[in-house]
């Protein structure tokens, strides 16, 4: 496949050509394609030449480790694409259409399940805070409601007890029917 076709195929599987970082990684790329020099001389990785001349992996990673074969690369090439060498593990330029494998890096797993822990994290946070408030405002408003219709019922027992001492006191006053009746026995006799 071409360069571009690579970098086509990388993204539809969810990676990128790969970026070597350091010298570990490209010892375990080595390794591994040396598997495959029979199948293909060399690799696409994701380094390429900008329109500014730059060389940048990518993925964006910094550009701090190369493996250069001898003589690469060659200055007087504005654009050209980096295949891996099967059989020496060092890179050389050639152009992008050139026909060769290539190899895709994707992100770890570590780094998705910790995204997704940290928004579970966020999640369970927000839903215990909702169940807090809720349970606060329950509170407080059953509270509310308590001191309310107590305050009800002393207003109600506080008349009661008016109209049970207006009624004695009107006992008092003489207009009770044994009291009439006492005043009717007298006038008689």
């Amino acid at each position: 496949m071409s360069w571009a076709q690579s970098v086509t195929q990388c993204i539809q599987s969810g990676g990128m050509l790969s970026s070597i970082e350091d010298l570990d990684e490209s010892n375990f790329l080595i390794e591994h394609a040396d598997l495959y020099t029979s199948k293909t001389s060399g690799f696409w990785i994701g380094m390429y030449r900008n329109v500014n001349g730059q060389l940048l992996w990518q993925d964006n990673s910094a550009l701090d480790f190369v493996n250069w074969g001898e003589g690469q690369p060659s200055g007087n090439e504005l654009a050209f694409c980096v295949e891996l060498s099967a059989p020496t593990g060092y890179w050389r330029v050639l152009p992008c259409s050139s026909q060769k494998g290539f190899i895709c890096k994707k992100p770890t797993n570590a780094k998705k399940d910790k995204d997704s822990g940290h928004l579970n994290m966020w999640i369970l946070l927000t839903l215990v805070l909702i169940i807090l408030l809720g349970l606060g405002f329950t509170i407080y408003f059953s509270f509310k409601i308590k001191t309310r219709s107590g305050t009800g019922r002393e207003v109600r027992r506080g008349s009661r007890q008016l109209e049970y001492s207006h009624a004695l006191t009107a006992g008092n006053n003489g207009s009770d029917a044994t009291n009439d009746k006492g005043r009717n026995e007298h006038s008689v006799v």
